[in-house]
């Protein structure tokens, strides 16, 4: 099974790094504008193989995507990463460009590939890339969710000082500072709610901490995270390729599902051999819903500036 991951910053390193540890595909194929740059990531990756025991072949690529051929899974993590201070959906105008020219190309050589969507802004990035390719809704799937929602049982996981492997909790709607939506109401651990642990107060503090978990590492580190990121990409690519049938949330093309059409946002979906399987549309309450319609509305307003690139 083939992998291939474009953009070899931290991001992209860290989902081949992850992606090559954990043995999920047998090649892995590194693209980067920069020349040499992937190359000499695949190199350096390439030569942890006896210390860390894989077999997993990494192949670095200075913007040639011949070597890319035949990928059954794409990965699009291209694009500037936010700097302190910079939302997601400022970044729209640059990397909208750069997403559409390289999925375009991918899928020259990968026809029948399955396309995941890394660059932000995230949900606009899925649609973009939906509409520039025309490909199935089923093929292309925005990460986003699955990262929010790691984010989510992190930040339970610390107010309740209990495992984070333990709990359970999704994040959906938009891959945003203001648009995600922590689902405290079904977060649970081991089965039981964590609202019998955690005060409301607490659930509210923990849901504003996840919503801005990503800005909050940007502030940190001066750039965008990358190892979460990468791991998520992982856990998401390796659901694909071994057909598991995860229930991950992840942007996809909505048709009438929570109430939307046209757009895509994050919703829990189960994932496997055909990329997304199936939208489960889970009851929300009152409250849910109007957070998710004015989700949609914020993304909705971000998909507009795409009609000069779509033409």
């Amino acid at each position: 099974m083939k992998v291939t991951i474009v953009g070899a910053g931290n991001v992209g390193a860290t989902c081949v790094d992850a992606i090559a540890h954990r043995r999920i595909a047998s090649e892995i194929v590194v693209v980067d504008i920069k020349e040499g740059f992937a190359e000499g990531k695949a190199m350096d990756i390439m030569q942890t193989q006896t210390t860390l025991g894989f077999n997993t072949k990494v192949v670095g690529s200075t913007n040639d995507y011949s070597k890319t051929a035949g990928s059954d899974v794409v990965v699009i993590t291209s694009g500037i990463p936010r700097k302190p201070g910079m939302t997601r959906e400022e970044l729209i105008g640059i990397n909208a460009g750069i997403v559409k020219g390289v999925a375009e190309q991918l899928l020259v050589h990968s026809p029948n590939a399955i396309v995941v969507v890394v660059s932000n802004p995230m949900d606009t990035m899925t649609y973009l890339t939906l509409k520039a390719t025309g490909l199935p809704k089923n093929r292309i799937i925005g990460m986003g969710g699955a990262l929010d929602s790691s984010r989510f049982k992190y930040f339970l996981s610390q107010a309740m000082d209990k495992p984070a492997n333990d709990i359970q909790g999704m994040v959906i709607g938009g891959h945003g500072d203001t648009t995600m939506i922590p689902l405290t109401r079904l977060a649970s651990y081991n089965g039981v709610p964590v609202s019998q642990f955690l005060s409301e107060e607490a659930l509210v503090k923990v849901a504003a901490d996840t919503m801005v978990g990503g800005a909050t590492l940007t502030g940190l580190l001066g750039t965008s995270a990358w190892y979460a990121p990468g791991a998520s990409v992982a856990y998401l690519v390796d659901a694909i390729l071994n057909d598991q049938k995860k229930m991950i949330p992840c942007s996809v093309l909505l048709e009438g599902e929570y109430g939307q059409d046209d757009i895509c946002m994050g919703v829990p979906c189960i994932i496997g051999k055909n990329g997304v399987e199936q939208i489960v549309d889970i009851a929300l309450n009152d409250s849910e819903k109007a957070l998710f319609a004015k989700s949609a509305d914020a993304v909705r307003a971000m998909n507009g500036d795409l009609k000069s690139i779509l033409g």
